[in-house]
């Protein structure tokens, strides 16, 4: 009978542990799990790489564009009122800026003024004409008197002419015939070349009546370009947007093309993505789009490629490179791609222009058209 064998404090039997070799299963378990995960995984994305992933041209070098109007003024002039703030919304045909416009109403005064007295001319030239006309008429009524009055004093001659050579009369009187017949040829002349100088007279004054008429063009014309001129003293929007960039004040001269506000269209706005010309051989317009504004974290928007620029980024700076010279070091080119963004108003009231944005290009349309090639290129 041991009292060894029933206390308390004796150990526990060997066997009673767990063995090393029943844990080793466990970890080789989840480390085998772990794999299998990382392999289906893996799979995954090269499935997605094969399927979506390498047709996908991204770039971060994009951003957001809208077609600002510089607000400049036709005429010159003081500012006599500015009705546009900062940031203000404004309508296509809304005033931003009146000028001081004392000037050119003189100036269209005068010129209506000179209309009136253009017109005066031209009626002055027609009543003239009438005269004219008048005096032709009376001159041509008293050279058909003197021809008639010729033609007497002719006829009077040739009858008493055989009576003179029989001495039935006179040699006095057919002296005093011939006489008669002699004045009235005379007057017959005079009234000719007073219808004559008559109808000269009518060519001068239809030739005043031409200028006066022509006078009277060009002062309408320069009524028209005053008009013009009192009308552009208010400055207004091209186009509807907000607006930015305001330096006009108040009391300030400002001349024709003189910068004094901007107009952005943010309603308008569009992105511009620059691409490496080794990304735009598979891009084409209508290709889908998916843009990460900075602005907007964790939301993506959704466009469509627009057109393309016609030439690369370089060939439109303000000193393009020569690359004829000899210390020639080739550049990776970039093509400036202009997407079309489909969003609502309310985003795109946050689209401001020149927000940064990471595009990324679906090019997956352009394999039919790659494996055409190819198979011609085949054939060829």
């Amino acid at each position: 009978m041991s009292t060894t064998a029933d206390s308390p404090s004796r150990p526990r039997p060997a066997e009673e542990s767990p063995p090393s070799g029943m844990r080793r299963p466990g970890r080789r378990t989840v480390l085998i799990a772990l794999g299998v995960v990382a392999l289906i995984a893996g799979g995954v994305w090269l499935a997605r790489w094969w399927t979506v992933g390498r047709f996908i041209e991204s770039t971060d070098d994009a951003y957001l564009q809208a077609d600002s109007v510089t607000v400049a003024p036709k005429v010159s002039g003081y500012v006599t009122e500015v009705y546009v703030a900062d940031n203000q919304m404004v309508k296509p045909g809304d005033p931003l800026v009146h000028l001081d416009a004392r000037q050119y109403q003189v100036a269209l005064d005068q010129a209506l003024a000179t209309i009136d007295a253009r017109k005066a001319d031209i009626e002055r030239a027609q009543a003239d004409i009438k005269q004219k006309q008048s005096n032709i008429a009376q001159a041509q009524a008293q050279e058909r008197v003197a021809r008639v009055s010729a033609q007497h004093a002719s006829d009077e001659v040739r009858r008493y002419a055989p009576l003179i050579a029989t001495g039935a009369e006179s040699s006095e009187r057919m002296a005093e015939l011939t006489s008669t017949r002699d004045q009235a040829n005379a007057t017959l002349a005079a009234n000719a070349a007073a219808v004559d100088a008559a109808r000269s007279q009518i060519g001068s004054a239809t030739a005043q009546l031409a200028q006066a008429r022509a006078q009277l063009e060009a002062a309408e014309a320069s009524a028209q370009q005053s008009r013009l001129d009192l009308e552009n003293t208010v400055v207004r929007s091209a186009l509807g947007g907000k607006v930015g960039d305001r330096t006009v004040r108040v009391g300030q001269y400002v001349q024709p093309g003189t910068r004094m506000l901007t107009v952005v269209p943010v309603r308008s706005t569009y992105l511009l993505a620059n691409f490496k010309e080794t990304q735009v051989g598979r891009m084409r317009v209508g290709q889908p789009v998916e843009m990460h504004v900075d602005a907007l974290p964790g939301h993506t928007l959704h466009g469509v490629i627009d057109s393309f620029s016609p030439g690369t980024g370089s060939q439109f700076a303000l000193l393009p490179p020569e690359n004829a010279t000899g210390n020639f070091t080739k550049i990776v080119q970039r093509v400036p791609v202009r997407i079309r963004i489909d969003t609502g108003a309310e985003t795109r009231s946050v689209l401001l222009p020149g927000l940064s944005v990471t595009v990324d290009v679906d090019t997956r349309s352009a394999r039919e058209r790659d494996a055409r090639i190819d198979a011609e290129n085949r054939r060829g």
